[in-house]
């Protein structure tokens, strides 16, 4: 007949929610409000979320700074983002402002510029406008949604002559 499309939430015990949570953050970087969430959603209480938190900082399974180090390198290196991009991910993620700004400063200038000039080239392949200003007005407004800073952007355009 019909099928139910809700999701069957298991409640679990505080031990079984610390071992699954080890396993969880074991097997990529999480963030501790990805966590916080995900132990919610097994169905325990707060004051058990924060002491499994607590626990899982001790063990050294969960390391904010560790997450945001690699969560830049992920979004810089793989995808391409620009500071302003993973600035907000990082936000969403609730990491802490000091903290995203000292792991922002992990990123080598010259390859952020570059990185710049690499998509702007990518992209401009693309665009089949054929005025000028309308081709990089698409252009400016492409990398300005990669994340990358507009003063950055037009200094990197006017250098290498695709403006």
């Amino acid at each position: 007949m019909f099928e139910s499309s809700k999701k069957v939430v298991v409640k679990l015990d505080k031990k079984a929610a610390l071992a699954k949570a080890e396993h969880y953050c074991a097997y990529q970087e999480r963030s501790q409000q990805e966590v916080r969430d995900k132990l919610y959603e097994w169905g325990l209480w707060s004051n058990d979320v924060e002491e499994t938190i607590s626990e899982l900082i001790q063990t050294n399974f969960l390391n904010e700074e560790r997450f945001a180090m690699a969560y830049v390198s992920g979004k810089f290196n793989i995808k391409g983002w620009g500071k302003i991009k993973i600035k907000q991910g990082l936000k969403l993620k609730k990491v802490p402002d000091k903290m995203i700004v000292n792991v922002l400063k992990t990123i080598n200038y010259d390859d952020y510029l570059r990185t710049i000039l690499t998509c702007a080239e990518k992209k401009l392949k693309t665009i089949s406008e054929k005025e000028a200003y309308k081709r990089k007005y698409k252009l400016v407004n492409y990398l300005l949604t990669r994340g990358f800073e507009n003063d950055l952007i037009l200094e990197v355009l006017k250098n290498n002559n695709l403006t």
